[in-house]
């Protein structure tokens, strides 16, 4: 570890690894912030499994972010520090559940903090999710790449790739998927097809996001073991059929139409993964003061530079915009 990360370590107020019981499953969570008054902002990784780039090993990595909030990363269950093979029966809600056990454990350390939610694409699920169950905990969301409906298995999706010229044979096998059938090799190839011919992914004009520093970080920390960084890609999600078929039959429109705390929303303009343009239809529609959109030029599903700095530009608005306690 370098010596400029030990002394943003050492200038935080709080810098430390709990373990909570979460869906009665002890786990590891880092809480670090330069001040115990600061707002708290518990981070919903993507994935299902992809702890990245807010993890429990991103101890003195992100300044820019503990300097204003008390963080909270959390590798959730399956993945990273806590990998752990889940179980056939393991569904959205049992992640939900933890996220609100999470929130509970959270302020309970720090009762009289405000508390933001940051949800990435999946992490965008249980965000929205446990607003339901978290009983007034949650002042305001902020999420990246919301999942609404149709999640890959929709007309934009075979749109782009019918227009970046993907053979009318693999055109037909990705149709014929559906939520039900759909095993990981067609995942992985739809996936991949949606990658390599599309900018719904990744945007190639936009500043990618260095996600280097970030791995080597990771590497060099005293809080994560290789095994725990190998298991931030290969991990115990990966035995959880359930998930990934409940997840793309998911349709959460009326809950996002419904919140009732400040939720702000950030979108690729090329993202049909998590499709900007039926998000922004919806909130358009919506009349409802507490939803905001955002859409960032020339990035995808994965935010890029511009992607990040408007994700701690728009924590900072939630919070500041919150009227005084």
């Amino acid at each position: 570890m370098d010596v400029a990360r030990k002394q943003i370590i050492e200038q935080n107020e709080i810098s430390q690894i709990y373990t909570f019981a979460l869906g009665k499953i002890p786990q590891k969570v880092l809480i670090e912030g330069k001040s115990r008054h600061l707002p708290l902002v518990i981070t919903l990784h993507g994935g299902p499994g992809s702890p990245i780039p807010f993890s429990v090993g991103c101890r003195g990595m992100f300044p820019e972010f503990t300097d204003r909030f008390i963080m909270v990363y959390w590798d959730q269950l399956g993945c990273g520090i806590n990998d752990y093979k889940l179980k056939e029966e393991f569904t959205i809600d049992s992640f939900v559940q933890m996220t609100a056990d999470l929130i509970a454990e959270v302020k309970q350390l720090f009762p009289d903090n405000r508390l933001l939610l940051f949800g990435m694409s999946w992490g965008s699920v249980l965000a929205l999710k446990v607003l339901q169950r978290a009983e007034g905990r949650v002042d305001a969301v902020v999420t990246w790449g919301q999942v609404l409906r149709n999640l890959f298995l929709n007309e934009e999706v075979y749109a782009a790739l019918e227009r970046a010229g993907l053979s009318e044979k693999k055109q037909q096998r990705i149709r014929a998927m559906t939520a039900e059938n759909l095993d990981d090799k067609d995942m992985k190839f739809l996936t991949g097809s949606v990658r390599k011919y599309t900018d719904g992914y990744t945007n190639k004009k936009g500043e990618q996001a260095p996600m280097l520093p970030v791995v080597r970080g990771l590497l060099a920390s005293e809080d994560y073991t290789i095994k725990d960084f190998k298991a931030i890609m290969v991990n115990g999600t990966a035995t959880a059929k359930g998930l990934l078929r409940d997840l793309l039959q998911l349709d959460l429109t009326e809950e996002l139409l419904a919140v009732d705390v400040p939720y702000y929303i950030l979108q690729g303009d090329t993202d049909i993964v998590t499709s900007t343009k039926v998000v922004l239809r919806e909130v358009e529609a919506a009349d409802n003061p507490n939803l905001h959109v955002k859409v960032i030029e020339n990035t995808g599903h994965m935010p890029g530079k511009s992607g990040m700095d408007a994700v701690l530009g728009t924590l900072i608005k939630a919070i500041t915009s919150l009227p005084m306690q």
